[in-house]
This record gives structure tokens, C-alpha cells and sequence, in this order.
């Protein structure tokens, strides 16, 4: 620490002093009896004074010092004269001339505090005669004393100066708030705190000090308020002013240069300004703390910014008040990283009421009508939230009260889904376990008046009710409806065009409350109950009343029942049941999606995805095919929170946190497209293929090991070979550099590479890191087929009068036929794996399980724009044929992936032939511009990107390079 060698330093005075009086009577009498002895001190001290001010903190200088100390201490018994001494004494008088002159500086520059060159000057002048003056009266006055007992008097009171001056230097050497606080205790408390949080939300507000109930925002005004507590000088507060200004910039030029001037100011200096830590070093201290650019170089390269910056800063670094501010910083940022978490972690405050601990009840009721999405995921963890915080119970309820939609399958999914996302009910019960209490409440409904059966068309009771007009059926009488009630749980031919409506308004402003349906027939056989009912009720109907007998506390709903919760709490007192309090919360909505299992249904009835698990699908498990992990959809759910503001929120958030999961934990492995396979030669490589147990991750050895075959013969990518140079130096990954020797092309080409490897080149100097793949006869690549999904519609959001047919997405699926290591092919269905340089893929198909027999991979999106942002183009000419084109191209093998896409393509191709006609003219039309292009002699590259080739910039005329101008090395040309 510094303190510890300042107070060094310091105890060092008595050990000088004690030994004084035997030094100075020493030195008298050398100095009286030789005038070269006199020339050589006052040199020497001269020199110490111009060169070697700052001589405390210098190694070389205390080692001085220290030799000062003993060669005095043997000094004491040398004669006064004599030639065989006379060397040593020159010596010595030498090397206590540098010793004298530099405590002489120090005690000076304590004075003076400054550092110009005049002033040096006169310090050396002073320091000089200071020294032999200082050793003559001294020596005069210690002369003829006797016995070191008579030395204890003067000693005692050397030493306690001495000591008493590494104490002042130990206040002294407080922090920039320290100092204030010294003066006037408690006057200052520093906290780091978000912009955001401050007075006026003020991100900018980077400083802000608090005092007598005001505030000074802004790092130059806290500065001057807390210097105007701080005796500083003229130079203290131009560093200061340096360290905000200079320290301060954006621009690395600039802030280069400022780090240079404080190199070379700290060349001979151990602090900015005196010799003591001070606000100057606080300030610069704390300007480079916060510059990302310092520290990042402070690690990595430490060498471009100054031994003497590096040097000092490393010094103030250990100061007691600069490690407090650090501490401050740190807390402060781990508070900060609490806070963001919590931030992330959205909150729960529904504002329930009588919530009493360990008695809370929520449910989750879905319906067995398909499968899980991502909406209903945020659903049930919130209601399960609710319940195991409170310590109560969460009831999994199936309403399956429709028998037309209802499946086992869907039941038994959901229960998978949900154990899959770490949901266990306590209790699972299905609304059909309370059809016989659910049917004596609606006859308790009709007996006391609140419930009527209407046989009104539904299309007439739609318009009816849009008007506020009463049904011609609602003033029956109670005994006539009881009849028709009963003709409809005999589901007879009049019973089948009834319904039982409950009697709650004809014009209420909330429609939902004009008289809805409770129950009506339906004679499809539900798959519990079989045919014992041909009656069933609504949800609206039942759900209030198993709530309330299940013991339900709170039920959870999402925002699109708001309309409706004023008819769930009609049915409490109606039916004299206990109530239960209902609280809303917003869907997750996300762009590019659907989420109404209706019109979910509708893709899959036109075999447009495979399934309710296609990829494309935001089910529970369409997202886990397409690479989604629970613990990411667990996790980003409840970021989201109980918020009731409606969002429509984009994929990147969850599919980062998703990557994030997943990097850690995925195998690298290798795979190049088929269709841009490039052969590739190495001229020094093994003689036979060599098989080598490489690491599947190199930051997780636990994931164990991979077989990689090393040869001569390789397989690239042409993008990679194309971009190849003869003579350039590249990486081949996993293995070492290599140098092209040369490229065989046609046109532009590239059809084989020859390579020789240098394996000891750097392998962080080259520019280009490739993929390869090599084999052997034991060990060789597989086919895979890579595929990659786009959305399912082309629109953010569909609005109510939006057509589904109108924004389907022309084309959803790419496929690539590709090889890959042979380590693939033994990854199990769902594995997850990273693909260097391509990105995450998770297994989809093993081989055997293909239709194709190839393994199948799935692109997992990773949060990047360039991985979430649709594929496709506004305008694409010719929709139908673009569909037929797609299914004609998969025609021939057929597709394992889109098999409703190819049928739904061919019907639109055969009934739209004009669709393709208008596509094929604009392809020619396309073709004439090109055409016309080239004329220009800007030829379009093909299959490649939309834009131009350029000639080179400085013309397509050779110039000679002179050669020998500098004494620099050649460097290639650029163009």
C-alpha cells in the first residue's frame, strides 16, 4: 500500500538520526581537511537535486538511500585522513552527496510544491550548500562529545519529529472526499445510483450531490461544489479541469493524446501534483476508471500507455480511499445487476385481496381442444406463482365442456406440456366431474326466474342482441321452460334448436351481458362421459361455479375475458354462491404470429404446417422442435410478469435468452453445403488420414470428446475458396494455419485449392478462419439436411378484418442439403448442437426416422435481427407460382417438412395458371434489365446478391510499384 511505504520512508528519519552525531563529526573532519571532499558532496548533491526530485518513490533511489545509511554507519570508524582510504572516501562523500541532495529536494519541494526549471535551479543551489552547511554546523556542534549517552537527548527528539511526520503524511494522503470529510466529518456519502432513478429520470445525470436539502447535478458541478470545501491549488484544479475535459472525450485521437501528455508529465513524478496524493490524482484516478477504452488497453496491452501512466496508476490504485471508492463501485454494480434482474423479473402485484397465507387457491382451466402455446404458458406459471407464494394450492382443470373439439390426445399433451415447464397441480380435476351439479344449477336458474330456453336462429339472436332487442322467448313461463329445458337434455328434434339463455339484460352496454348462452345440445359423444349428456354448458357458465365449489380464492384470467368478468360475478349471487375474485393480466402477443387456436386449427385442417408441433408453430411444442428450451420459456415468461398493458412483443429478447442457455452447453461440430463442396489438396499434409479425439467444446470439457479426421484431402466452402488468395495465410479451424499455394478456377468458380500447411503461424493473425471436413475409411462426413423456417404470415399484426388467406407467407421453408461431421449422425432427436460458423441447430429427425434418410437439422433462431427478420419480400411477383415453383422442385423425392405446403402449391398452381404466366414475363423482364446492364459493362453477378460488379477503382492499367522508397517492408497491393 502506499501508506505502508510512506511511513517506511519516514521511520527511516530516526534510524538517520540516531547515528547523526557520529556522521556529522565525521563528516566535519573530512570535509575540513579535504576540499575535494567539499567539491564532491556539493556535485552530488547538485546532481540529486535536478535530476532525482522525486527519489522516495524510486527503487533505485531508496537503494541509495539505504547505502547512504551503511556506509555512514562505517564511516564512523574510518581515520580522518590517509591514503589508503582516501578511495573509499570519495566514495562515500559521493554517495551521501546524492543521499543529501534528494532529502534535501524533498523537504524543498514541500516548500515550493513546484516543478520548473528555474525552480529546480535554485533548489539544487540551496539543497547543495543546504547539505555541506547543514554537516559543518552539525559536526561543530557533536564535536568532542564522548559517551553515546549524551547523544539520547537529541536522538529521543529526532525520532519522535520523525514519527510525528509519518503520521501527518498518513492524514495527508487521504481521498478526494476524504479530504473534505477530514475537515468537516460526514460531510459527504458516496453511492452510485441508475440515471433513470435520479431527480427527472436524467440518464445523463451522472453525479449528483445532496446537501442542506438541495441538489447539484452533473459531474463539473459536484466537482467545483466539493473543491470548494478543498484547499487546492491553481495546478491542482487544472488537472482536475484535465481529467473532465481532456479525460473525457469520445474521440480516441483525442483521448490518445491526453494520455501521452500524462505520461510524460509522470516521467519523473510519483503524483500529479506534489508529492503527496491529492483531489488531482483522485480526479484523473476516477476519469480513467471510467473509460472502457483505458482499462480494456490497461489489461490487453498495457505497454501503449506509458510505464510512468501504468506505473502511477497502479500506485493510486492501492491508496485506502481509492480502494473504498472501488468498493462503493462494486457493491453499487452488483446492486445494479439485482436491480436489472429484478427489472427482468416483471412483477406479480395483481393487487389481490384477503389473501390469506397457506389458504390461496388459483387454477388453470385449459381446454383439451389442442395444444399449448406460448400464451398459455404465461397463464398457468402465473397462476402457479400466485399459489406457491401465498403457500396455497394450484388446481389443473380441464374444461372440457365441447365435445366437438375435445380429444384425449390434446388432454394428455397438455399434461406433458405442463410437466415439461415444471408445473404439477396439486389437484387435476375436469369440468365434466361436475356436469350433474352444473345441470341442477341451471334448473336452479330457470326456478327462480334468472334463465329462459330460447328457440330464436342464431343468426337472428346476433342481431338481436347487437340491437338491445328481447328475445320473443324471454317472458315465458317458468313451467314452459322447465318443459323445453328437459326436450333439450333429451336432445329431441324441438330440443336441438333451443338454448338456454340467462336472463341478465337486453341493452346493457357491455354485450356480453345481454343475455348469454348457458347451455345448448351437442350430440357428439365426449371422451369421458360417452353419450350420458347431449346438453352441455358453456364456459362461462361453469367456470364460476366450479370455481367457487373447488374452493378457488383467485382466478387469473388474461385481458380478453375483461368484458366478460361482469357476467362471472352475475352468476355468485344469482346462484348464492361464494364469490371469487378475479383479477386480469395481458396475453403475450408477438409479431409475425398466431395465437387463436381456431385459427391455429385452420393451418393445420389445410395442411399448410405438419402439425400442432410444426416448427413454424407457437405451441409449447412447435418452439421446442424449433430449438426453444423450457428453462429460456420459463424464464422469459416471467420477465413478462402480470403486466395488464398489452404489448406485441418481438422474438429477439427470447430467443437471446435462449442462446444463452444453450452456447455453454452445445457441441461444435462442422458442416458445408453440398451444392459449394470445393476440393482441396495440402502439399505437406499427413500421408495417411489420422483420426484425433478433439473436444467437443473447448470451454466445457465435460461435454466430452469427438472423432476429426486429419488429411490431405479437404472439402471447403466456396464462399471461403473464392475468397482465397494465392500466398495468403489462413486457419484452417482445429488445426493451424496454412498457405495458399494455389487456385484452379472457372469463371469465377473456384474448382480445387492447394494448400500447404504452417502450422507454427499465428493463428490470432490471420483475417480468415475456414471450415473443413476431411475423411477416412473408418471414419467419413454424413448427408444432413439443414432446414431453416420463416413465418407463417406476413404481417406484424393482424387486425379483425384481416383475411389469414390474404397474408400467408409465399414460401416458410429452406432446406439445404449439406454434409457434416460423422460425429452428427450419433446425436439423438432433440440434441442441440452449434455448427461453426453457421449458427444453433437442433436434431430434428435421426437418419432411420427420416423419410429421406438423412439426418434432419433445425436452424434455432439466436436473437440476432439477421435470424428473426421475415424472409420475406414485399412485392415478390407471382405468390401462386412462386408455391408451385417450390412444390414441383419437391415433387419429384417429396418433402419430410412441408408436405402441406406442396398440396396447397399444386391446387393453386393448377386453378391459377395465369398467376405463373405473369410470374415467368416479369422473370424475362428481369432478365432484359440485366441485359441492358451489361451493355454498360456493369455485368450482374448471378445468384449472388443485388448489386453490381465494379471495375477497379484506379482503372484496369498495371503501374509498376518503385521499389526501395522507405526502408519499411513491402507490403501487397491493395487493389
Amino acid at each position: 500500500m502506499l501508506i505502508s511505504v510512506d511511513l517506511l520512508h519516514h521511520m527511516s528519519y530516526p534510524v538517520t538520526l540516531i547515528f547523526l552525531p557520529g556522521y556529522a563529526a565525521q563528516m566535519h573532519s573530512h570535509i575540513v581537511g579535504s576540499p575535494t571532499h567539499l567539491a564532491t558532496i556539493l556535485w552530488c548533491s547538485a546532481l540529486s537535486a535536478l535530476l532525482i526530485p522525486h527519489y522516495h518513490l524510486s527503487p533505485p533511489l531508496h537503494g541509495i538511500s539505504r547505502l547512504g545509511l551503511s556506509l555512514s554507519l562505517w564511516c564512523l570508524w574510518l581515520p580522518a585522513g590517509g591514503a589508503t582510504n582516501s578511495a573509499l572516501l570519495y566514495a562515500f562523500c559521493a554517495v551521501h552527496g546524492l543521499f543529501l541532495g534528494s532529502v534535501g529536494v524533498h523537504l524543498m519541494d514541500d516548500l515550493l510544491a513546484t516543478g520548473g526549471l528555474i525552480e529546480a535551479w535554485i533548489r539544487a543551489g540551496v539543497c547543495s550548500l543546504g547539505a555541506v552547511v547543514g554537516v559543518l554546523v552539525a559536526g561543530w556542534l557533536f564535536i568532542g562529545v564522548g559517551s553515546a549517552g549524551q547523544y539520547m537527548p537529541a536522538i529521543t527528539f529526532a525520532a519522535a519529529a520523525s514519527f510525528l511526520a509519518a503520521v501527518v503524511q498518513l492524514i495527508v494522503a487521504g481521498a478526494l472526499a476524504e479530504f473534505a470529510n477530514e475537515s468537516s466529518p460526514g460531510s459527504f456519502t458516496v453511492s452510485w445510483h441508475e440515471g433513470a432513478s435520479l431527480k427527472g429520470k436524467d440518464k445523463a445525470a451522472n453525479a449528483v450531490l445532496a446537501q442542506n436539502g438541495q441538489e447539484t447535478i452533473g459531474e463539473p458541478s459536484v466537482v467545483q461544489a466539493i473543491l470548494s470545501r478543498l484547499p487546492s491549488t491553481a495546478d491542482q484544479q487544472e488537472w482536475i479541469q484535465f481529467a473532465q475535459e481532456r479525460l473525457s472525450v469520445s474521440n480516441y485521437k483525442d483521448f490518445e493524446a491526453a494520455l501521452a501528455h500524462l505520461d510524460h508529465h509522470l516521467v519523473m513524478r510519483s503524483f500529479v501534483s506534489g508529492y503527496a496524493p491529492t483531489q488531482a490524482d483522485l480526479a484523473i484516478w476516477g476519469a480513467l476508471r471510467a473509460s472502457a477504452i483505458f482499462q480494456r488497453n490497461l489489461k490487453t496491452k498495457p505497454e501503449i500507455l506509458g510505464d510512468h501512466l501504468t506505473r502511477w496508476y497502479a500506485q493510486v490504485n492501492t491508496h485506502p480511499a481509492v480502494t473504498r471508492l472501488a468498493d462503493l463501485q462494486q457493491q453499487a454494480n452488483k446492486q445494479a445487476t439485482t436491480t436489472a434482474k429484478a427489472a427482468d423479473q416483471g412483477s406479480f402485484d395483481l393487487g389481490l385481496q384477503n389473501v390469506e397465507y397457506g389458504r390461496v387457491v388459483t387454477r388453470f382451466p385449459p381446454e383439451p381442444s389442442g395444444f399449448l402455446h406460448i400464451g398459455h404458458a404465461k397463464a398457468v406459471l402465473l397462476n402457479e406463482h400466485v399459489a406457491r407464494s401465498n403457500g396455497g394450492k394450484l388446481i389443473v382443470r380441464f374444461d372440457d365442456t365441447n365435445p366437438s373439439k375435445e380429444k384425449v390426445e390434446f388432454e394428455d399433451s397438455i399434461v406433458e406440456d405442463l410437466r415439461l415447464l415444471g408445473v404439477e397441480g396439486d389437484v387435476v380435476s375436469h369440468t365434466s366431474d361436475f356436469f350433474d351439479k352444473i345441470y341442477n344449477y341451471a334448473l336452479q336458474m330457470i326456478r327462480s326466474g334468472h334463465a329462459y330456453v330460447d328457440n330464436t336462429d342464431q343468426e337472428t339472436m346476433r342481431e338481436e342482441r347487437g340491437a338491445g332487442i328481447a328475445s320473443k322467448c324471454r317472458d315465458l313461463s317458468i313451467e314452459e321452460n322447465l318443459e323445453r329445458f328437459e326436450l333439450m337434455r333429451q336432445a329431441t328434434e324441438y330440443g336441438q334448436t333451443c338454448c338456454l339463455r340467462a336472463k341478465m339484460s337486453v341493452d346493457n352496454p357491455n354485450k356480453a351481458m345481454r343475455d348469454p348462452v348457458i347451455y345448448r345440445c351437442n350430440l357428439t359423444p365426449h371422451h369421458r362421459t360417452g353419450t350420458q349428456w347431449k346438453i352441455y354448458p358453456t364456459y362461462d357458465f361453469c367456470c364460476p361455479i366450479v370455481d367457487s365449489i373447488e374452493g378457488v380464492t383467485h382466478a387469473l384470467r388474461s385481458m380478453e375475458y375483461r368484458d366478460r368478468n361482469p357476467q362471472y360475478e352475475w352468476f355468485f349471487p344469482a346462484l348464492n354462491l361464494r364469490p371469487v375474485q378475479i383479477m386480469d393480466f395481458s396475453r403475450m402477443n408477438f409479431v409475425y404470429t398466431l395465437l387463436s387456436k381456431r385459427k391455429l386449427q385452420w393451418f393445420v385442417d389445410q395442411g399448410l404446417v405438419s402439425g400442432w408441433d410444426d416448427p413454424r408453430f407457437p405451441t409449447v411444442r412447435g418452439i421446442r422442435r424449433r430449438g426453444m428450451t423450457i428453462e429460456a420459456l420459463r424464464q422469459y415468461v416471467l420477465m413478462q410478469g402480470a403486466s395488464q398493458k398489452n404489448m406485441l412483443l418481438e422474438w429477439d429478447k427470447i430467443w437471446s435468452l435462449n442462446k444463452r442457455i444453450i452456447d455453454p452447453v452445445a457441441p461444435r461440430h462442422t458442416a458445408l453445403l453440398k451444392k459449394d463442396l470445393v476440393p482441396a489438396s495440402l502439399s505437406n499434409g499427413p500421408a495417411e488420414p489420422i483420426v484425433k479425439e478433439m473436444a467437443k467444446h473447448k470451454k466445457n470439457a465435460e461435454l466430452g470428446t469427438k472423432q476429426t479426421v486429419f488429411s490431405s484431402q479437404l472439402f471447403i466452402n466456396q464462399e471461403d475458396a473464392a475468397a482465397c488468395e494465392v500466398g495468403e495465410e489462413l486457419t484452417l479451424m482445429d488445426w493451424g494455419n496454412a498457405i495458399v499455394e494455389s487456385i484452379d478456377r472457372t469463371g469465377s468458380t473456384v474448382t480445387n485449392l492447394v494448400l500447404r500447411l504452417h502450422l507454427e503461424g499465428d493463428v490470432k493473425a490471420t483475417k480468415k478462419k475456414i471450415t473443413w471436413l476431411a475423411q477416412s475409411p473408418s471414419v467419413h462426413p454424413v448427408e444432413a439436411m439443414l432446414v431453416d423456417y420463416d413465418y407463417l404470415i406476413t404481417k406484424k399484426k393482424l387486425e379483425e378484418d384481416d383475411s389469414v388467406e390474404s397474408v400467408l407467407t409465399p414460401k416458410t421453408e429452406y432446406a439445404d442439403s449439406a454434409i457434416v461431421d460423422a460425429n452428427v449422425a450419433l446425436l439423438p432427436q432433440g440434441a442441440i448442437l452449434q455448427i461453426e460458423r453457421v449458427g444453433y441447430f437442433i436434431v430434428d429427425k435421426v437418419a432411420k426416422e427420416s423419410e429421406l434418410q438423412l439426418v434432419t437439422l433445425v436452424k434455432i433462431p439466436d436473437g440476432r435481427a439477421s435470424s428473426i427478420a421475415s424472409k420475406h419480400k414485399e412485392g415478390e411477383a407471382g405468390t401462386a407460382a412462386v408455391k408451385a415453383e417450390g412444390a414441383a422442385v419437391k415433387g419429384a423425392k417429396g418433402s419430410p417438412w412441408d408436405k402441406g405446403n406442396k398440396k396447397k402449391a399444386e391446387a393453386e398452381a393448377e386453378v391459377k395458371p395465369e398467376a405463373k404466366a405473369e410470374a415467368e414475363a416479369q422473370q424475362e423482364q428481369q432478365q432484359a434489365v440485366v441485359v441492358n446492364d451489361a451493355s454498360l459493362g456493369l455485368p450482374k453477378p448471378k445468384d449472388t446478391v443485388d448489386m453490381y460488379e465494379t471495375g477497379r477503382i484506379y482503372g484496369d492499367v498495371e503501374i509498376d510499384q518503385p521499389k526501395n522508397i522507405t526502408s519499411m517492408y513491402e507490403t501487397k497491393r491493395i487493389y
